[in-house]
C-alpha cells in the first residue's frame, strides 16, 4: 500500500496540468503585492487604498452581531437568496433613494464587495475581443475583472474635469463598445471628479448609441469639500449600472457591496452569480442592516469624513512643502487618493526601491493605464496613515524625488 501511494504521488505533476488561457495570462494585482511592502518594518505606506482600521466601528459591530444572533439566529446563518437578503435590499433601496435617486428593491442586487460586481458585469457583457471605453488612468481592479473575459480597451484621457469626452462619440462608432466604465467621484487612482457638464454629455452620448454605462461609486459619500454632483444613474436610471460598497464606509473585511440596475438586468446577474457563489455572505448582510438601522452608519460616515479630510489636507500641505516644484499633483475633493505626475522620462516604478530604502512606499501609476504609459505617475493613499506619518512620509519621499526625479 505504501508503494502504491508513493507511485501515485510521483505520477502527479501540476506544472503539466492544462489551465485556462485567461487564468494563465491574468497578471497579479500590483496593489495586493504592494501591501507586502507595507509590512516591512518601519515603512510608511501610502500604497493600498485602505480605510483607517483604527476607525472601524468595532464596538458597534460587535453589538450588531449579538443583535443579529438574537433577532435572526436561523436566517442569518442559513443559505439566502442570490439577489441578497430582503432586509439588506430594502435598506439599500431606501438609502439609495434618499441619497441619490429613486429605486425599488428590484433595482438592488447585493454582491460580495463591488469587485464581485465588476466580475458579474464582465461575465454578463464581455467576451474575447469585446471593447470597453474607460478613463485613462482607471481602476486597476476593473482591468483585472474585465481582462479575464478577454476585453479590449479604448482608454480616453482625463483632465481636471475628469474623463475628456470630446472623442467619445467617435470611439463608440469605431469600436462598438459593450460598456463605458467610469469612476466619476474622486476617481481611483487620480482623485478627480467628473464635472456636471460632462456627466450630462456622457449619458446623452451613451443613450444615443445605447451603450450601458457602469458607474463605479465606492467613494461618493466621502466628500470633504466642494459641491455634491448628481450621479449618472440619477440622470439615466435605465442606462446606468451603478456599483456601491460598504468597504470604504464600514469595513472591507465584511465584503458587502451592491449593484443598482434595471430589474431586468438584475435577473441576468442573478443567473451568473449562482454560478459563482450562490449568494453573498448572509450573516454580514444582517450585521450591516442591524448596525445601520438607527442612523449609526450615517454618524460613522461623518466621523471618518472628518478624519480623512484632515489627513488629505495634511498630505496636500506636506506635498507643497517637500516635493520638487516641477512635480504636480491632484487636489481631490474627497475619496482616498492623491495622484502625482513626475517629469517625463522619470519612472515611478524604478524609483520605488529608492523610496523603500527611505522607509516609504506608494503605488507606481503604470498599471492603471489600460493601453500602457503613465510610467511617470504615482498614487498616494492618505486615509490609512496618521497625520504624523503623513508628514514624515512626505519628507522621506520628497528627499527621494529631489535626488532622483530631476528635470
Amino acid at each position: 500500500m505504501k508503494t502504491l501511494e508513493a507511485d501515485v504521488k510521483k505520477a502527479f505533476d501540476w506544472t503539466r496540468w492544462a489551465k485556462s488561457g485567461p487564468a494563465v495570462e491574468l497578471e497579479i494585482s500590483i496593489i495586493r503585492e504592494m501591501l507586502k511592502v507595507s509590512l516591512f518594518p518601519g515603512v510608511i505606506s501610502f500604497g493600498g487604498g485602505l480605510p483607517a482600521s483604527e476607525l472601524f466601528p468595532t464596538e458597534e459591530l460587535a453589538q450588531a452581531c449579538l443583535g443579529v444572533l438574537k433577532e435572526h439566529p436561523a436566517d442569518s446563518l442559513q443559505y439566502s437568496l442570490s439577489m441578497g437578503v430582503p432586509l439588506m435590499r430594502e435598506y439599500l433601496a431606501a438609502r439609495v433613494s434618499r441619497n441619490d435617486h429613486p429605486v425599488t428593491v428590484d433595482n438592488v442586487f447585493v454582491t460580495g464587495g463591488s469587485q464581485q460586481g465588476l466580475d458579474l458585469i464582465g461575465r454578463l457583457f464581455l467576451e474575447k475581443g469585446s471593447y470597453v471605453i474607460m478613463e485613462s488612468p482607471t481602476y486597476v481592479g476593473a482591468l483585472q475583472a474585465f481582462n479575464f473575459y478577454g476585453a479590449k480597451y479604448c482608454a480616453l484621457p482625463m483632465d481636471e474635469e475628469g474623463l475628456v469626452i470630446d472623442r467619445l462619440e467617435e470611439n463608440i462608432k469605431k469600436y462598438s463598445p459593450r460598456l463605458i466604465y467610469v469612476v466619476p467621484n474622486f476617481q481611483n487612482p487620480s482623485g478627480r471628479t467628473l464635472s456636471y457638464r460632462r456627466r450630462i454629455a456622457l449619458v446623452e452620448i451613451a443613450a444615443r448609441y445605447n451603450v450601458p454605462v457602469v458607474e463605479d461609486n465606492p467613494y461618493v459619500e466621502l466628500r470633504y469639500s466642494g459641491q455634491t454632483l448628481p450621479s449618472l444613474a440619477s440622470m439615466a436610471p435605465d442606462g446606468v449600472i451603478q456599483l456601491g460598497t460598504f468597504s470604504k464606509l464600514i469595513s472591507p473585511g465584511l465584503r458587502i457591496g451592491w449593484i443598482c440596475a434595471p430589474p431586468e438586468i438584475n435577473k441576468f446577474f442573478e443567473k451568473v452569480k449562482q454560478a459563482v457563489d450562490l449568494h453573498t455572505n448572509t450573516f454580514c448582510q444582517y450585521v450591516i442592516a442591524e448596525f445601520a438601522k438607527d442612523g449609526a452608519l450615517d454618524r460613522h460616515i461623518e466621523k471618518i469624513k472628518q478624519a480623512y479630510a484632515h489627513r488629505r489636507d495634511v498630505m496636500l500641505s506636506a506635498l507643497q512643502e517637500n516635493f520638487p516644484s516641477h512635480i504636480t499633483w491632484t487636489k481631490p475633493e474627497g475619496g482616498l487618493f492623491i495622484w502625482a505626475t513626475l517629469p517625463e522620462g522619470v519612472s515611478a516604478l524604478k524609483l520605488l526601491p529608492e523610496a523603500v530604502k527611505e522607509k516609504v512606499s506608494y503605488i507606481p501609476g503604470g498599471p492603471f493605464f489600460a493601453e500602457g504609459g503613465g510610467e511617470n505617475t504615482m498614487r498616494m493613499n492618505f486615509s490609512n496613515a496618521s497625520p504624523e506619518n503623513i508628514v514624515e512620509g512626505m519628507r522621506r519621499l520628497g528627499r527621494v524625488l529631489h535626488e532622483h526625479a530631476k528635470i
